[in-house]
């Protein structure tokens, strides 16, 4: 079962991820650590990368898609594998099926975590976090015992950059603009599946396993 989960920032991505992860036993693939553990490693595709980062280029999607193709050869991938951060744009998206049909492989469930933008709001500027221990905190959902001090060590907390409200909305508006026409490219080839992001994370999971365990029952809007 191989699985493309989308997730604008604050969507829960993560959690839901590490879920699929331990329910189904397949390993989340994140390109961003890929590419960083090639260039730690020294491949060839790693010290190809490294030379175009150092530069201040972005990474082809040539050498990207090597980075996938050479990740689900590993034997932890023979049940499938979750895609995180990939594909972003159709022609990695053509890429990517071109890859996995070669393979004799294919995408079978592109999953997203639909989120209303003012909770999304919300959930980002309201994080913070401890610039010692690195503990979160949510002004909303996880107060810290006195405020804007972190309960492990004492140190003040701070807000990220990117989590900043100006900031935030730009994200999403990237973000909505990078996935609108992939959530359309995979809807057309009957794979695309939306699940709410708001709600209890347990309730998110159940919408989740209706998907997968159905074998794609699931709203397909």
């Amino acid at each position: 079962m191989n699985v493309v989960l989308f997730g604008p920032p604050g969507s829960g991505k993560g959690t839901q991820a590490q879920f699929i992860v331990e329910r189904f036993c397949i390993p989340q693939i994140s390109t961003g650590d890929m590419l960083r553990s090639a260039v730690k490693a020294k491949t060839p595709l790693g010290i190809m990368a490294k030379s175009i980062m150092d530069t201040g280029g972005l990474v082809s999607d040539d050498i990207v898609l090597g980075l996938v193709k050479e990740r689900i050869s590993f034997g932890d991938c023979a049940l499938g594998f979750i895609l995180d951060g990939f594909p972003r744009t159709i022609p990695q998206a053509d890429a990517l099926i071109s890859l996995l049909n070669e393979s004799g492989k294919k995408i079978d469930f592109v999953i997203s975590l639909d989120v209303d933008s003012q909770e999304l709001i919300n959930r980002l500027s309201g994080r913070r976090s401890c610039p010692d221990c690195g503990k979160g905190f949510h002004v909303l959902y996880n107060k810290p015992e006195q405020e804007g001090v972190c309960d492990s060590c004492g140190s003040f907390l701070v807000q990220r950059d990117d989590d900043s409200g100006i900031t935030v909305i730009n994200r999403l508006k990237v973000y909505e603009q990078q996935t609108s026409a992939l959530k359309s490219y995979f809807k057309d080839l009957g794979i695309f599946y939306s699940v709410s992001g708001s709600g209890s994370i347990s309730d998110i999971q159940s919408q989740i396993c209706s998907i997968l365990d159905a074998g794609g029952i699931g709203d397909r809007s």
